[in-house]
């Protein structure tokens, strides 16, 4: 068995359970108050020195992006969970995308041809990068077990914050205002 699949069995054992406790909301983790700190003492930098390409196959930094808020989404089209989260990162990046956040999608399994199409589906306003064999970029980031994992970056550079499985917009947001 090879490396992959090993992770895509135990993503999937994952997203059971966050889909199970995403139903049982007594089972949720509730010690986080938006009144915690933006972004812990202990938050690790983020790498921000990759290149890929998007949609329209341009190169995309991530570094040129740093000195925002950065929301990176990994996802798929094939993703149920993903195509509910897309429209409030599409409201999120109208909403706060001039008080200098920016969502960022990164699509794992897909080829430019067909994100072209979804993205115009889902008007998507932000960047829709390919991520088709990077793992180099899941790596950075991860582990990213299953889709959609988001990781909310800081304005220098730290990761504060990552979720696996479905996420609230509010729980999003409530990170977003924090480092804005």
């Amino acid at each position: 068995m090879t490396k992959k699949w090993i992770l895509a069995g135990v993503g999937s054992v994952a997203l059971a359970a966050v889909a199970i406790t995403s139903a049982m909301p007594w089972l949720r983790h509730t010690d986080v108050h938006p009144s915690a700190e933006a972004c812990p003492l202990h938050a690790k930098p983020a790498d921000l020195s990759f290149t890929s390409k998007d949609m329209n196959d341009k190169d995309v930094s991530l570094a040129s992006y740093k000195g925002k808020v950065i929301l990176l989404d990994f996802w798929a089209t094939w993703c149920g969970p993903c195509k509910v989260e897309i429209p409030g990162f599409v409201e999120m990046q109208n909403t706060y995308g001039p008080k200098g956040l920016q969502v960022l999608g990164v699509s794992i399994d897909d080829r430019a041809e067909q994100l072209l199409p979804f993205a115009a589906e889902f008007k998507m306003n932000y960047p829709v990068l390919q991520g088709l064999g990077r793992d180099d970029v899941t790596d950075a980031f991860g582990p990213v077990f299953g889709v959609p994992t988001t990781v909310i970056i800081s304005r220098d550079g730290k990761i504060c914050a990552s979720h696996s499985g479905m996420t609230a917009k509010e729980v999003f947001e409530s990170q977003i205002r924090e480092l804005l």
